[in-house]
């Protein structure tokens, strides 16, 4: 489970990396003013939908360490490159034209693990 307080401190630390302000976040994001206003104080727990905006945006934030605070931020770029599976270069002769950008993967215990090329 995500402690929204702890989620919120990271948030605010991604803001603070790039220098955005809440309302400049929610613009780069593509998400309304409000829904980051409503996050940062509480009021509403993030979604799938908006923590995949934000670790598609920010190439520099992994999603484990958004939710749970596991890792690093910004994550290290070399590590992520090392561990991406080899099925990104693979191409399917069904899918040509076609190519993977990012997979998730869901755990059963609520975790996740996050793959991009």
């Amino acid at each position: 489970m995500v402690n929204i307080s702890k989620f919120t401190a990271r948030l605010k630390q991604v803001m603070e990396f790039h220098q955005l302000s809440a309302s400049m976040f929610a613009d780069k994001v593509g998400v309304q003013r409000s829904s980051i206003s409503h996050i940062l104080s509480g009021r509403n727990k993030p979604s799938l939908d908006f923590i995949l905006k934000v670790t598609s945006e920010f190439s520099d934030v992994d999603m484990y360490w958004l939710l749970n605070g596991k890792g690093s931020f910004p994550k290290n770029s070399e590590t992520k490159a090392a561990t991406a599976p080899t099925f990104f270069n693979e191409t399917p002769t069904e899918t040509v034209g076609k190519k993977i950008q990012r997979i998730v993967v869901f755990y059963s215990d609520g975790t996740f693990d996050e793959y991009q090329k």
